[in-house]
């Protein structure tokens, strides 16, 4: 038996199609995986994403420990309810992870990590925090839900309390607001506006009937993955890994390398292969016939071979997609290998769909 989030039981109620996902046991759709997918597009959905981690730091030290662990450079965050996206790295510049880190107030911070992550993330965070004066704290007692789509803010508005709602109403993307831990972030993995709200768990089963009370429509992880497709966002342990660096996983705008003093992680691997320039590349792909773009498919460019990292069919646009790592420095047309079919596709730069606007 996998983790159950403190929503399995209403899963189970509403007819969810349960699956394994990380070590948990979570809704993949309640319904029509490509009616919950437009949903979000056009109106809003809520996703339980309690799965994911949620992990405090404080301390005298914090500051010092994530600028040492992350790609991207926490000093950036000079006020409490900023946020930014990292990756967190080896040695090597692999990524191990990447997250969302907030601001908190004082010397605090908090990291949101990938489910399948979360328990070498802490260990990593733990071993290079020993001897420092900073606690690490998973908070275990904490739920998250992801409210998303262009409806998506109004409806959450209605349902949390006043003046926490009157604090999200002013919050810029990226930026979040609390009151204990009750807490509201402008941010999501679905290319549409909304929030991820992360509330103690005992209290999540009545904010997700206030949503649904509120017409948002309840949606699992199948669609969030076509709605990240469709948004060109990474999906770890697909698009990049421990053996991918940021640079040739199209995230390379999240290494800060100013100031050149700051010695994080990873920094002294990232610069060598900046120095001679990345051999492969991440990029978007469409496909021009009949068929549909999975992971591990063969693709065939003049510079060499590449591979598939996710693939699938995009509901907004009606055509099938995907993240390709491939040469660096390929462009125009390549051919992809369907099912034993060479089969012509468009190279694009992601994403596919910007707040529900096709792209391609």
């Amino acid at each position: 038996m996998g983790h159950r989030t403190p929503l399995y039981d209403l899963h189970r109620e509403a007819g969810a199609h349960l699956v394994e996902f990380a070590g948990w046991e979570m809704p993949l759709r309640y319904g029509s995986q490509i009616e919950e997918h437009h949903a979000v597009r056009r109106a809003s959905g809520v996703f339980d994403v309690s799965h994911m981690g949620v992990v405090d730091l404080r301390g005298g030290d914090a500051l010092a420990l994530l600028r040492l662990l992350l790609a991207n450079d926490v000093a950036r965050l000079e006020r409490p309810g900023r946020a930014l996206y990292t990756c967190m790295l080896n040695p090597r510049g692999g990524v191990l992870d990447d997250l969302i880190v907030y601001r908190l107030e004082g010397d605090g911070f908090r990291l949101v990590v990938n489910a399948a992550t979360r328990g070498a993330d802490l260990a990593w965070i733990v071993s290079h925090a020993a001897g420092l004066a900073v606690s690490v704290t998973e908070r275990r007692d904490l739920a998250m839900l992801a409210v998303q789509g262009p409806a998506a803010r109004e409806a959450a508005h209605r349902v949390l309390d006043r003046s926490l709602a009157a604090r999200a109403l002013v919050l810029g993307r990226f930026e979040a607001a609390w009151e204990g831990d009750r807490f509201v972030a402008r941010t999501g993995y679905t290319g549409e506006d909304g929030y991820e709200l992360i509330v103690p768990g005992e209290d999540a089963p009545a904010l997700w009937g206030a949503l649904l009370g509120e017409g948002v429509r309840p949606v699992g992880l199948g669609a969030r993955d076509t709605l990240r497709l469709e948004a060109g966002l990474n999906l770890y342990g697909a698009d990049m890994d421990e053996s991918t660096s940021p640079l040739e996983s199209g995230l390379g705008w999240t290494v800060a390398w100013s100031p050149p003093e700051r010695a994080f992680v990873g920094r002294e691997a990232l610069e060598a292969e900046r120095a001679q320039g990345p051999v492969r590349a991440l990029v978007g792909l469409v496909l021009e016939a009949a068929g549909v773009l999975r992971a591990g498919q063969r693709v065939l460019a003049d510079g060499g071979e590449g591979v598939v990292t996710s693939g699938g069919f995009a509901p907004t646009l009606g055509k099938s997609v995907a993240l390709a790592q491939v040469p660096a420095g390929t462009a125009g047309r390549v051919r992809v290998e369907v099912r034993g079919r060479p089969l012509p596709a468009q190279v694009v730069r992601p994403p596919f769909v910007r707040a529900g606007r096709p792209q391609v």
